[in-house]
């Protein structure tokens, strides 16, 4: 499937390298620090607002526009697939349980086990902030599976497969493990010298909204996640990702 290395000889919107296109989907590798799509406070520097006019090449007027599937935080890089058409968008949503999403995540400190799955109940305070609660009455349940790639004194890599998709899982379940993601300033340490949050949406696949095929793209693993981890070429993951 194409759409493993960014597509030459074409305009690439400020923060996104576009990965795959065609008539139904446009499908990016997202940089850190750009927001999905638009709040109050941001509406211009979004992953939606440029790929509006990467798609109208500068005609406000054209009819071309994306649809959002799916979002990524500001905080986290990586892959990103956007609807060209109402119909595609509703496709991809209406099976996106199915769809499989891989991260990868540098952590402090070692994990207890290997491998494993995250389980609880997520609920959200009126201060935005994502937290356990033992009372599923009062939360929605959340998985998050992890396997260790590899481990330095301080840091661990892991491949993370999200199996459901709830806000800030990935980054509440690995915190409240004892275990937050480098540069998580909201739910891990508070130490200014870290970097930017080291969490990266790697893999994605899904079953193609026109065709029905099954389609996979891979984002390339940053440079920066190699350098928290010794500055060494880190194990192919399995989804055959290697910076």
């Amino acid at each position: 499937m194409p759409g493993k290395t960014p597509m030459r000889g074409r305009h690439q919107p400020g923060g996104l390298i576009i990965l795959y296109e065609d008539k139904d989907i446009l499908v990016v590798n997202k940089a850190p620090g750009l927001l999905t799509m638009g709040t109050e406070k941001e509406r211009e520097r979004t992953a939606y607002s440029r790929l509006m006019d990467y798609v109208r090449k500068g005609n406000a007027k054209s009819r071309q526009r994306v649809f959002i599937v799916h979002r990524l935080d500001r905080e986290v890089s990586g892959l990103l697939v956007f609807a060209k058409t109402n119909e595609a968008k509703m496709t991809l949503q209406r099976q996106w349980k199915e769809a499989e999403k891989k991260y990868l995540a540098v952590v402090h400190g070692k994990m207890k086990d290997a491998m494993g799955t995250i389980t609880s109940y997520l609920a959200e305070n009126a201060s935005h902030v994502v937290f356990s609660v033992p009372d599923r009455q009062k939360g929605k349940l959340a998985h998050t599976g992890y396997r260790v790639l590899k481990e330095t004194k301080t840091n661990s890599l892991l491949e993370i497969t999200l199996i459901t998709g709830r806000k800030h899982q990935i980054r509440v379940h690995l915190a409240e493990t004892g275990h937050p993601v480098v540069g998580d300033k909201k739910y891990g340490r508070q130490d200014k010298s870290s970097g930017r949050l080291a969490l990266h949406a790697c893999l994605l696949a899904f079953d193609h909204p026109f065709s029905g095929e099954r389609v996979a793209f891979e984002a390339p693993v940053p440079v920066y996640f190699n350098k928290l981890m010794g500055g060494e070429r880190h194990p192919k993951s399995s989804t055959g990702l290697q910076e």
